[in-house]
């Protein structure tokens, strides 16, 4: 039977949604403390479905709140526990707990998913409380299945979500993640490693972890949005915006960068990225290596980033970048061409990006340098489609505009003037359309110049003298066309090599700058050439679209993309050869960090038969000594005697078991195989024991602060052997008549315990090399043990997700500063 609670007209329930990124960011625990606040506060809060995964901290977090009992469902012959819809209806709170958004109920009730009955409840004037992972977005579903190669069988509309009244993000790194899980804190001790090696991978867990802050990132993008219709807002609000700046070497650029600073810097997190375009043509002309090196200096001062990018045509490989860093805006100088150029020469490359931005805002910024070009463009240093069209065409038409003009002012100028202006139109037709086209100019105006003006006038002319001027003239002209040919020629051959030195050195410096690592270089590879991806292979790719060079013995450089040129291949030849040395240098790394543990043990078995050749023997020697004493039949000892001798026999066998136990759990720590069991832990628990290990001549103790901290989340006899350790080691440096103090405080959610002695203290040098094993103060005394302590206590301590580390004591000494996780302050 449902009930239909009386809910007053329109009033819906309230969803609010903690979002995780992957299982055990403290998802539940969050929406259990929100549920202590608000019941706190005298809220009506029950709970309708949580599901702790028998987490301990999880479990905690339900005490004091009222819970629903659950609906018992049999299926296929199991017995299932559901949420109780109906008992919660009936119960009507104001805030109800439903965990698991996502979940498919078994069936037998009134709905097939979850987030229905939430549904329901919402309707039915209740707030709800819940929470989902990343995984479980149904948009999302087939990128995350590609990132972690599992596939989620359940999924939530996302709407569902969307439509929420508050999303909170609940986050943690991958590597505390990853601890949690290997403390046993998420999942069953028989499921953590194969957990760690599969779905909590570091790279699984770190781009979860994106697509949950983008994701909530989009979602607070749409209630702004919603907000500004909401409230008539019509002014531009620009939240986040990717600027890409065009450098082209010159004086301009640090104009540029400013002005796309001021556009990025009007919205919150916006970026700036400078390009500089190193080709033959357009924004590579008139570029200096020195304002290069100032301007990407400008820019990352700035926060931006620079790239430099290998493109055949400038405005689309500029887009071609944009689109690829995903770009919003695009900040371009404005020409610096003049009027008279820019007629020649058709559209320049502002208007060409303009005309094929789309969806990117262009942004002309005028500068100094605007409109101050000259006649002939050096910067247009490769024909173009329309200059290899447009050549041809004006060699035939130019030539008769020229004859047409010269006849309406004929017998104004001599012949030779008229020959000269026909020699000027051939030098212009040969710039425009090289030399093809100045050899179709001087032909149609040698046979012009013959038939319109050398006397007679309106027939070709064959005798010797007006044959001779125009076999002249074309030669000339030809001459003339040829030399404009090979300067162009010759300044784009110049100005390639200059661009592939740009390039390149650019390169060597973001090496010796140190981005030396393999991924480094494979993006800025795949971002010089402009292709959509550049990988290392150990095998050839059977795909003819893939370009492959050859990096190693057993590895390829593979870029997917458009088709690199002849021209391009030598520059990528370079780039192979720095990918090839970081490879020969990642496998000697490899290789050394292969060999390097095993000289760490040799040097800790070296390390290890030197310390322990004296602190073993003298407790054995003594023990061994007053055994065989006691055991003489030719000495008659008295009492006391007697009693002296045990206590030395048992004192040198503590002595010697507790450094046996130093030297097992060393062992077991830097092999990986000590066991925790962390539970909460009062201090006053271990500190009895942790003194009764204190020799009888020790420095006296003194306690403060015990009992206004709460419990730690540690393991108890672990626990006990590090604050024994600290207490003995502060209790051997401290002068004959003072103590020792052990104070304890709470810090957000860690106790620190601070161990304080009035000894003589560490040098700042000294501190870091107290903790590494069988080290002690000065290194002078071989009598008090193989110093193994320090070391151990910080290897225990980290084990249990703490820290510890040494400070100055105001007025002398030593104080070591134990910071532990408090109980229940996290899950």
């Amino acid at each position: 039977m449902v009930v239909e609670p009386d809910v007053p007209p329109g009033r819906r329930g309230r969803l609010k949604v903690f979002l995780g990124a992957a299982p055990g960011v403290g998802k539940t625990y969050r929406m259990l403390d929100e549920a202590r606040r608000r019941a706190g506060r005298g809220t009506d809060v029950v709970v309708g479905y949580v599901e702790c995964h028998k987490r301990r901290h999880t479990l905690a977090g339900l005490d004091g709140l009222e819970v629903i009992p659950r609906s018992q469902r049999t299926y296929r012959g199991g017995e299932f526990e559901e949420m109780d819809l109906d008992g919660v209806l009936a119960r009507r709170p104001q805030v109800a707990l439903v965990d698991e958004l996502a979940h498919t109920n078994i069936p037998g009730g009134r709905n097939a998913k979850r987030w229905q009955d939430i549904e329901e409840l919402l309707a039915a004037g209740i707030d709800v409380v819940t929470a989902v992972n990343i995984q479980h977005v149904e948009s999302l579903n087939d990128v995350v299945e590609k990132i972690t190669k599992v596939p989620q069988q359940e999924t939530v509309p996302d709407d569902v979500v969307r439509r929420a009244h508050e999303i909170e993000l609940v986050d943690m790194p991958a590597g505390a993640l990853r601890r949690r899980m290997a403390h046993g804190n998420i999942y069953a001790p028989e499921k953590v490693d194969a957990a760690l090696a599969n779905y909590f991978r570091v790279g699984n867990l770190t781009a979860l972890r994106e697509l949950a802050m983008r994701w909530v990132a989009d979602s607070v993008d749409e209630a702004l949005q919603k907000y500004r219709a909401d409230h008539g807002i019509d002014g531009v609000w620009e939240t986040h915006e990717r600027v890409v700046v065009a450098l082209t070497g010159g004086p301009e650029g640090a104009t540029l960068i400013r002005r796309a600073a001021r556009i990025a810097d009007r919205s919150a997190g916006g970026v700036v990225l400078a390009v500089h375009i190193a080709r033959s043509d357009g924004l590579a002309a008139g570029s200096s290596a020195a304002a290069l090196a100032r301007q990407r200096a400008l820019v990352e001062s700035l926060g931006g980033t620079y790239h430099s990018v290998v493109g055949d045509d400038i405005p689309t490989a500029l887009l071609e970048f944009a689109r690829a860093e995903n770009a919003t805006q695009l900040v371009l100088g404005t020409s610096s061409r003049s009027r008279l150029e820019r007629f020649l020469t058709g559209r320049g490359i502002g208007e060409s990006v303009v005309a094929l931005s789309h969806d990117i805002d262009v942004h002309m910024v005028t500068h100094e340098r605007a409109g101050r070009g000259r006649l002939l463009p050096s910067r247009r240093r490769t024909l173009s489609t329309s200059r290899l069209i447009a050549g041809p065409v004006s060699g035939l038409v130019l030539p008769f505009v020229l004859t047409f003009v010269l006849a309406q002012v004929r017998g104004t100028l001599t012949l030779t003037s008229e020959a000269l202006l026909f020699l000027l139109t051939v030098v212009g037709v040969a710039c425009v359309g090289g030399v093809a086209s100045a050899v179709v100019a001087s032909v149609t105006a040698s046979l012009l110049l013959n038939y319109w003006f050398i006397p007679p006038v309106g027939q070709f002319t064959t005798n010797l003298n007006s044959v001779l001027v125009t076999v002249v003239f074309a030669l000339v002209a030809g001459i003339v066309a040829a030399v404009v040919d090979r300067s162009l020629r010759l300044s784009r051959r110049s100005a390639r090599a200059t661009a592939e030195a740009e390039t390149l050195s650019s390169l060597a410096g973001s090496i010796v700058r140190g981005d030396q690592a393999i991924p480094a270089l494979l993006e800025r590879t795949r971002e010089t050439f402009g292709m959509e991806s550049v990988e290392l292979v150990p095998l050839p790719v059977a795909d003819p679209g893939v370009v492959q060079v050859p990096v190693g013995p057993d590895a390829f450089l593979a870029l997917r993309g458009r088709t690199l040129p002849s021209s391009e291949r030598k520059v990528l030849a370079a780039f192979a050869a720095h990918v090839t040395v970081a490879v020969e240098r990642a496998r000697l790394a490899e290789a050394a960090a292969e060999v390097e543990p095993v000289k760490a043990a040799d040097r800790m078995r070296t390390a290890l038969l030197a310390a322990v050749s004296h602190d073993l023997r003298t407790p054995l020697a003594a023990g061994w000594a007053a055994i065989t004493s006691l055991r003489s039949s030719d000495i008659d000892f008295s009492d006391e005697d007697r009693d002296e001798l045990l206590a030395t026999a048992d004192e040198s066998m503590a002595r010697l078991g507790r450094l046996i136990d130093n030297l097992l759990d060393m062992s077991r720590l830097q092999a990986g195989a000590l066991k925790l069991n962390l539970r909460a832990t009062p201090l006053e628990e271990v500190l009895p024991a942790a003194l009764e290990s204190l020799p009888p001549e020790s420095a006296p103790v003194d306690f403060q602060g015990l009992d206004a901290v709460p419990a730690v989340l540690a393991d108890p006899p672990l626990l006990e052997r590090v604050v024994a350790n600290l207490l003995s080691n502060a209790a051997r440096h401290t002068p004959r008549g003072e103590t020792v103090l052990l104070t304890a405080s709470t810090l957000t959610d860690r106790v620190e315990v601070r161990v304080i002695d009035r000894g003589p203290g560490l040098s700042a040098e000294g501190r870091e090399r107290a903790f590494v094993p069988f080290q002690r103060l000065g290194d002078t005394d071989n009598t008090t043990g193989v110093g193994l302590g320090l070391a151990l206590s910080r290897g225990l301590t980290e084990a249990m997700s703490g820290t510890l580390t040494p400070e100055d004591t105001p007025g002398g000494g030593l104080t070591m500063v134990l910071s532990l996780p408090a109980a229940g302050l996290g899950n």
